[in-house]
């Protein structure tokens, strides 16, 4: 599968602007690239704007930017890993991911369980009532984590231990710990015998500068590609979902698991 992302900045609280750029974005990359999927990052039609998300957020009953992604798969014959982007639910505000296939069919959706103190996400979004899933699409399983969600482990591996193949990481994660992003994505693939595929904004927004480092690692820990600290572009790469059982048969970890005896 060849994966195109796009470490984009974003447009704080400009949904129609960010779609328009998206847009631009995929027929410039389908034309150059053609590219079996595309990829984009967390909150990527608002930004943090987290108090204007009661007016920017859209609703769960007539989700614009669920439908504009599903249009994108079909218009272009792509999969599409849509990041994450707000959503108005009857309990509050959620941070919502979404695996589309390529006939429009929503694979898989996700809200964003783990939310970060740091940037009061707490005060503004619910958390997600329940755990990510495999999206299945041929020999793909992929599974959704948003940002923060990479530093908790334990939600990732009972999903690797079902033989899910593929992990899928959006993300606004701040430059100041950059050396954090580029180790735990590195740990969960390693750990789990998992791609991660993680897409990471650039720019900066109330005080908080952004990464980049948008990047693929294989299930070894290699770094297949990685983007810059600042510049928006477009990350190109290939995976070989083969390489994941293979490597789970040859390092056989989750047959040498021992659930009896770990605490959770």
């Amino acid at each position: 599968m060849n994966i195109a992302m796009y470490q984009m900045d974003i447009i704080p609280g400009k949904p129609e602007e960010n779609r328009k750029k998206v847009t631009d974005w995929v027929k410039k990359t389908v034309a150059s690239y053609n590219p079996d999927a595309v990829m984009l990052p967390e909150m990527w039609t608002t930004a943090y704007t987290l108090s204007s998300l009661p007016v920017l957020a859209d609703d769960e009953s007539s989700d614009h930017t669920l439908a504009f992604l599903q249009e994108l798969a079909v218009t272009y014959n792509l999969t599409v890993f849509g990041g994450s982007h707000a959503v108005k639910t009857k309990d509050g505000i959620v941070n919502r991911a979404s695996i589309i296939a390529n006939d429009g069919a929503v694979l898989s959706l996700y809200d964003k369980i783990h939310l970060v103190p740091m940037l009061a996400e707490p005060d503004y979004l619910i958390s997600g009532k329940e755990m990510p899933y495999a999206a299945e699409y041929g020999e793909l399983k992929a599974v959704v984590g948003i940002c923060y969600d990479l530093r908790f482990p334990e939600l990732f591996r009972p999903l690797a231990a079902e033989g899910a193949n593929v992990l899928i990481i959006p993300a606004e994660w701040p430059d100041t710990r950059a050396n954090h992003w580029r180790s735990l994505l590195q740990a969960r693939a390693i750990e789990n015998q998992i791609y991660v595929v993680a897409c990471n904004r650039i720019g900066s927004y109330n005080g908080t500068t952004f990464a980049g480092r948008s990047m693929v690692v294989d299930p070894n820990g290699h770094i297949i590609i990685e983007g810059s600290t600042a510049k928006e572009e477009t990350i190109i790469a290939d995976i070989d979902i083969a390489q994941t059982d293979f490597i789970r048969k040859n390092i056989p970890v989750f047959t040498s698991r021992d659930t009896t005896k770990y605490r959770f």
